[in-house]
């Protein structure tokens, strides 16, 4: 990145722009703040226009992208990604104001007359976007069914349970599942780098317009484990369902664990400290359409399966679990016909998240705890 002449940025944002010049020589693990601006480069490399609204879209709400640089002694500003090569498809970034649905239902209307462009619309935190309920319900999920209407709008909804309360924790995924038909929108929750690049460009490349409802994350952002490589980037694709990373003999397994989005790093360091080798977990990074021949063969190698869990860091009446289960025991059935689809979660609450630290460290310890031994 080259920066104009006397453009001085603040030292912490000067040394993220540094990592990434490291990442890109291959000497840094893949972030996700990385991940996701070379997805957005090389979608404009390729002419696809982008354009991002939301409350603290240029920062991110978390700090993590950085797509405004600020200069220190003049408060001018400068996009990298307006600055990658003379005549390049527009990038525009727009830091909205706090209305939620206005500006999201702006970004309906203007995604199904831009189908070449990849259109963002991203929460500040994804419990906000209740606020634009009726947008979701009238235009995004059923304009197409209502009207034949196509749309490419993509929605980040930052989600986590992290102790941060019931405002800050749940951008209520089983609304959005809830929803679901007739192969109307896509739901995903990625967990890696990887994923994020992947999927962002899979929503612009394929030939088909479909609403992308992505649940981000909070403290994967800078999580060890949660890095990708330049070959992960250069080489893959988005994977609907990731398997078991560590090498596991599956005659030994007697143990799967299915999860969704953070919760797996807290399954995954706490299967590595026990020294569990009968416990296999299995990430379903797409929750619809529901991946069900690709699940399917990712399990197909644990002949000896006992118990099977789905975890989840939301309450029983929310997340995935009521939404989705009908998939999971189908092919948990599918695989062999006596497995019996376990629950390992909060137990049912009126609102998403407790409002105290070490009562959420409590739950958290005891679904982890119930996801080896329900």
């Amino acid at each position: 990145m080259e920066l104009p002449e006397g453009f001085v940025v603040q030292r912490q944002v000067q040394k993220i722009y540094e990592d990434r010049q490291k990442m890109q020589a291959g000497g840094l693990p893949i972030n996700w703040g990385y991940a996701e601006t070379m997805a957005y480069a090389t979608l404009a490399f390729e002419g696809h226009p982008i354009r991002m609204t939301g409350q603290d879209i240029g920062r991110g709400t978390f700090s993590h992208r950085h797509a405004v640089l600020h200069n220190q002694k003049d408060a001018g500003t400068y996009i990298p990604l307006q600055n990658l090569y003379a005549g390049q498809p527009r990038f525009d970034l727009y830091d909205s104001f706090l209305s939620e649905e206005a500006v999201l239902a702006f970004e309906y209307g203007y995604s199904t007359t831009q189908p070449d462009a990849l259109v963002i619309w991203e929460a500040q935190f994804g419990d906000f976007a209740n606020g634009a309920q009726v947008v979701v319900d009238q235009f995004i999920t059923s304009g197409e069914h209502k009207w034949g209407r196509l749309c490419g709008l993509t929605m980040l909804l930052p989600h986590g349970y992290e102790g941060q309360g019931p405002e800050h924790s749940s951008a209520r995924l089983e609304r959005y599942l809830q929803l679901c038909a007739e192969h109307n929108i896509q739901v995903c929750v990625p967990t890696t780098p990887a994923q994020i690049y992947h999927l962002l460009r899979r929503q612009v490349i394929r030939p088909l317009r479909k609403p992308l409802i992505v649940l981000t994350p909070k403290s994967l952002l800078r999580h060890k484990l949660a890095v990708s490589t330049l070959e992960d980037l250069a080489e893959g694709s988005f994977q609907t369902v990731i398997p078991e990373i560590d090498t596991l003999d599956p005659a030994k397994v007697t143990r799967l664990v299915l999860c969704s989005g953070k919760v797996y790093y807290d399954l995954l360091e706490k299967r590595r400290a026990e020294g569990r080798e009968d416990i296999a977990i299995v990430r379903l990074e797409q929750l619809y359409p529901f991946p069900e021949d690709d699940l399917m063969e990712t399990i197909a190698p644990y002949t000896n399966l006992q118990h099977v869990v789905w975890c989840q860091e939301e309450p029983m009446n929310q997340g995935a679990w009521y939404s989705s289960q009908h998939h999971l025991r189908r092919s948990m059935g599918n695989h062999k016909r006596e497995l019996v689809l376990e629950y390992a979660g909060r137990d049912a609450s009126a609102a998403p998240a407790c409002g105290y630290a070490s009562m959420h460290a409590e739950q958290q310890e005891k679904l982890l705890r119930d996801a080896f031994t329900v």
